[in-house]
């Protein structure tokens, strides 16, 4: 009974953040129902990011499939869709069709270079997309290669999630007495806006263009992972003077011997005197040091270890089902609980059923699956 408890969202099955998008409602208490493709690989169930939804496999180059997809969309709230600009359009299902059956719906789509644009045809994945608004650029030592953050920043970041915001911001304009719309959803466009703090120091004169050289890219001692005694890594980040203090009486060093570690010129000193500190004793023995602490240090965790660390069961950051750990529902409801989903679906497992539902008969149910 989550929040978007009422909820009906069509999601066209796809990778990476179309799924992530469609988990993220589902969790939230939306129903979503995924369109899968008639053929293919059954599924998972340790593909969680598929989980809380409902499967209806359809082969959506047959009219009649179209058709019963339109009847879905009539009693649909949104739609998300993760194709090429066009390919809604050439199936019969583009935004004109749909908003022509249902006004107040609201259409999602996403992409990586957006729905027009010289590269809106173009293949590419997210580490292309990154690329174009800086942020990959930003991400990495000086003096060598820019370092991929994992798929987060366009995908997950500046896309799934965006495109979530933005369904649920269109859903609220169609309650408040609004129209259905298109979200045009562009992991370029999201991958910039994540940007747009940096951008903004860099606007203000607190921000070098050149890469592993700034406050929070590495370069700052205060702000950087250092190796322990046993060869594993602490977090640091006590960007503050009053937790930047913290650290260093922990470390047994004095902050006072500093008073001007905001210019770059101590930064390489400064860093050689943490290193050595850090040294001296294994990871897990400064995380007990530092625990609770406003030192702003923290373990880091590789992905065995992150689900097993007292603070996230103590939140229940991260569950177990289905042979898989997977990081629970968020953010947390005081009132109408947010909740991973049950086990995602084989493709097609709840087809028969969405479709009585929505009002099909047993003979256009058996005639359709077939």
């Amino acid at each position: 009974m989550g929040p978007l408890h009422g909820l009906t969202i069509l999601e066209f099955a796809g990778i990476g953040p179309g799924p992530f998008c469609g988990m993220v409602l589902a969790d939230l208490g939306a129903s979503v129902i995924r369109i899968d493709r008639k053929e293919g690989p059954p599924g998972d169930r340790r593909e969680f990011i598929g989980r809380g939804r409902r499967s209806l496999a359809l082969d959506l180059k047959s009219p009649a499939a179209v058709a019963a997809v339109l009847r879905l969309v009539a009693r649909a709230d949104a739609l998300i869709e993760g194709f090429r600009p066009g390919v809604m359009e050439r199936l019969g299902l583009g935004p004109e069709t749909c908003l022509g059956v249902n006004p107040r719906l609201v259409y999602g789509r996403m992409t990586g270079w957006g729905q027009e644009g010289p590269l809106a045809q173009a293949a590419g994945h997210d580490m292309n997309y990154i690329a174009l608004t800086g942020a990959l650029w930003s991400i990495g030592r000086p003096g060598e290669r820019p370092v991929p953050p994992l798929n987060l920043v366009g995908d997950y970041g500046g896309g799934g999630m965006l495109l979530a915001m933005g369904v649920l911001a269109a859903l609220l304009a169609v309650q408040r007495g609004g129209q259905g719309q298109v979200v045009d959803a562009a992991m370029v466009d999201g991958a910039a806006l994540l940007m747009a703090p940096i951008y903004a120091m860099k606007a203000c004169g607190r921000w070098d263009n050149a890469r592993g050289t700034n406050m929070l890219d590495g370069a700052a001692p205060w702000y950087d992972t250092y190796e322990c005694a046993d060869g594993r890594w602490l977090a640091v980040g006590p960007i503050e003077p009053q937790f930047f203090a913290v650290m260093m009486a922990k470390l047994g060093l004095d902050a006072a011997r500093w008073p001007n570690r905001m210019e770059k010129s101590c930064w390489p000193a400064l860093k050689a005197e943490i290193a050595a500190a850090f040294r001296t004793r294994t990871r897990d023995d400064w995380a007990a040091v530092f625990e609770g602490s406003d030192g702003c240090v923290a373990p880091v965790l590789d992905m065995e270890e992150a689900p097993a660390h007292p603070h996230n069961l103590a939140r229940g950051t991260f569950l177990a089902r289905d042979g898989a750990v997977q990081p629970a529902a968020a953010p947390r409801f005081s009132g109408t609980p947010a909740e991973a989903g049950g086990p995602p679906p084989l493709r097609g497992e709840q087809g028969g059923a969405v479709l009585a539902e929505a009002g099909f008969s047993e003979e256009e149910i058996a005639a359709l699956l077939a």
